[in-house]
């Protein structure tokens, strides 16, 4: 049976305290631990966008906020892979049904990692396919993925080359353990190697089929709405929606432990001071507008691609300014929290201290780059 958007909510809920116990496992490790990568993959909550043709809840994009906004709660690092796992469940979805076959056939439950950086690649036409070549940072999640998308610049005939992306088995590239990182260390973020691949017709398609309204080849098999939403205005609700959790987890744990917390100096309360007061407020309505703003970002992409339309260039930007905006407002509630942590807070022992080096690292991540995307809208 496939599981409904509340049932893997609920999954993700009761997957809680299991995945935050490896917290620091997860830290010192450099990525995400077997155990926690299995427990996910059982409870299927990367499948909830997948297309329901092959098990997936091909949820309301909000459905993933919701589940990436728990796992984030529990372990920054895990909701930074798993909103991985969805996103490029979700673009699956747009492939010629021949590729998609080809991989969730034999695993509907596999794992998809990717990084769309057509930069960072090369793909030569040949018969029945192309031949494939690259180096890609930042593959997130990759430990533990049975497929990487690859997106590389692909010959076009006399013309200009054109984006496309690739989808990869575990195979066919090599991991390279490069991911040293002042944040988001338990990401395993690092370098994927391919060199001088064959990747078939039907595992590639070009970035511009995926704009959404319908005409993707994988929509003649897949009628859910959730592949015709226009894939690349949706992707920093993804990112964002794990700094939403990060911030979550950040406030709440700050509050629980500010209530009984007391000066070294001068004994007093922590909670008395209105100072603390001022920003705890701020690092509270912040997190709040971010959830709000991602609701709405999802809300807006739904309608359109529920009508079957291709949304017009200024929605695409309003979405990635407002869903980066989201992402902003969670790492300013974090270094809200951090200025009155005191020097409790300077130690890597205490959660705060990660908080804030991973919120940081998010935003180099170009989603979360404010003046690109504010700008560009």
């Amino acid at each position: 049976m496939i599981p409904t958007r509340a049932v893997l909510l609920s999954r993700a809920q009761g997957l809680f305290e299991t995945v935050r116990a490896r917290t620091q496992e997860t830290e010192e490790a450099r990525r995400l631990s077997d155990e926690t990568i299995a427990a996910m993959r059982a409870a299927g909550l990367h499948r909830i966008l997948q297309p329901g043709r092959h098990g997936g809840t091909a949820a309301h994009f909000s459905g993933m906020v919701d589940i990436i906004d728990t796992i984030s709660q529990a372990c920054c690092a895990a909701g930074w892979c798993l909103t991985q796992y969805c996103s490029h469940n979700c673009l699956l979805g747009y492939w010629p049904p021949e590729g998609q076959d080809e991989i969730w056939g034999p695993m509907p439950d596999a794992l998809v990692a990717g990084v769309l950086i057509p930069g960072c690649g090369k793909a030569r036409k040949v018969d029945g396919g192309w031949r494939l070549s690259g180096q890609w940072p930042f593959a997130s999640g990759i430990y533990g993925a049975d497929w990487f998308i690859a997106a590389a610049f692909a010959e076009n005939g006399d013309g200009p080359p054109i984006a496309q992306m690739h989808a990869v088995p575990f195979a066919d590239y090599t991991i390279l353990d490069t991911w040293q990182s002042a944040g988001l260390r338990g990401t395993g973020s690092t370098d994927v190697a391919i060199e001088d691949t064959f990747v078939p017709a039907a595992r590639a398609l070009p970035v511009n089929e995926t704009k959404g309204g319908g005409n993707a080849p994988g929509c003649a098999v897949n009628p859910e709405a959730t592949y015709k939403l226009p894939a690349f205005a949706m992707f920093s609700i993804n990112q964002s929606a794990a700094a939403l959790g990060l911030a979550q987890a950040t406030l709440d744990r700050y509050i629980e432990e500010g209530r009984t917390r007391v000066t070294r100096m001068s004994g007093k309360s922590i909670a008395d001071y209105s100072t603390v007061q001022a920003k705890v407020g701020e690092a509270h309505t912040a997190v709040e507008m971010a959830r709000l703003l991602l609701y709405n970002c999802c809300d807006l992409g739904m309608a359109v691609a529920e009508k079957s339309e291709v949304a017009p260039m200024v929605l695409k930007t309003e979405l990635r300014a407002k869903a980066c905006m989201a992402g902003v407002l969670s790492a300013e509630a974090v270094d809200l929290l951090f200025q009155v942590s005191g020097g409790a807070g300077l130690y890597d022992r205490n959660p705060i201290s990660r908080a804030l080096r991973d919120a940081n690292c998010m935003r180099g991540h170009i989603t979360q780059n404010l003046d690109v995307n504010a700008s560009n809208h």
